[in-house]
């Protein structure tokens, strides 16, 4: 099921760390994970308090439904969604940060999107034959307000031994500088992992931070590349690589749907702050292990 990717492309992402591929997403796909994902955020009513994504504040915001997020559909607002009184500056739907991370699972039109022949393939030719696809993003970078995501690594958040993640992340608009497309730095994968989040319990008992290695990653963005890149395009990421985005202060979105996958025959360990309960296990991207 490989040879989607092209020779240069597999070249680009173990030489780069990661790869970038055109027109991998049709305009019709496009407009149907926008609209679905826009239903969802309207059809979302959150409970207690306000769950707001940052990546500048992890530990403080590894709240409940952030740690149980790994088998359900959760909606997450931007910091800067809020007021002083603790109100929405402006309608809901403009004011979420990203839904994550089952939607792939438990949402069928995120999963007809997933589980293809063609992300299956792309998957296969980059060495990843039994991918098993763990969490999705559905990721907003809402006008004027869209949050920065710090310099990080995959496998820091989604660790497996031997390290596997892969990330899979689909323009569905136009990513660009104003807009706050990613950044990465080439070659950097081949360093080693910093560090590696942890939760130190239930979901009520909160995570930390455990460092593997004190170096620090590169600077942002100075030690990184834009990846300025038009709707359609789809960019692997290996877990390693260290990347960025900046925060979105133009008036236009940069819509875009991430998927992380890891390889099946790697040990999850059950420390990793995304879990999955046994009646959700995970699934092939090859669909192999259904009817």
């Amino acid at each position: 099921m490989a040879g989607v990717l092209s020779d240069e492309q597999i070249e680009q992402f173990h030489r780069d760390g990661f790869a970038v591929v055109t027109d991998m997403v049709g305009p019709e796909q496009r407009r149907q994970l926008m609209e679905r994902a826009v239903a969802i955020v309207d059809e979302w009513q959150p409970t207690g308090a306000q769950t707001v994504f940052t990546t500048q504040e992890q530990e403080r915001t590894s709240n409940r439904e952030f740690l149980s997020s790994g088998s359900n559909i959760w909606c997450f607002f931007e910091a800067e969604a809020f007021d002083e009184h603790g109100e929405l500056r402006q309608a809901k739907h403009l004011s979420i940060n990203k839904i994550g991370h089952a939607q792939h699972d438990l949402d069928p039109v995120f999963s007809a999107f997933t589980y293809t022949d063609d992300l299956a393939g792309a998957a296969a030719d980059i060495g990843m034959t039994d991918a098993l696809a763990l969490q999705s993003m559905y990721i907003f970078k809402q006008p004027g307000i869209g949050g920065e995501v710090g310099c990080h690594q995959d496998g820091t958040f989604l660790y497996t031994d031997p390290l596997t993640v892969t990330g899979f992340w689909f323009a569905l608009e136009d990513a660009t500088l104003d807009n706050g497309c990613l950044w990465a730095a080439p070659g950097a994968h081949r360093a080693p992992l910093r560090k590696v989040f942890k939760r130190l319990g239930d979901d009520d008992a909160g995570t930390e931070f455990d460092v593997l290695d004190p170096t620090p990653l590169p600077d942002a963005p100075q030690d990184l590349v834009p990846l300025e890149v038009p709707a359609g395009t789809m960019v692997v990421l290996d877990g390693r690589l260290p990347h960025w985005s900046d925060v979105n202060r133009s008036g236009r979105s940069r819509h875009a749907y991430s998927l992380h996958c890891i390889s099946a025959a790697a040990d999850y360990p059950d420390w990793n702050w995304l879990q999955r309960p046994s009646d959700l296990p995970l699934r092939r991207l090859d669909r192999s292990d259904r009817a």
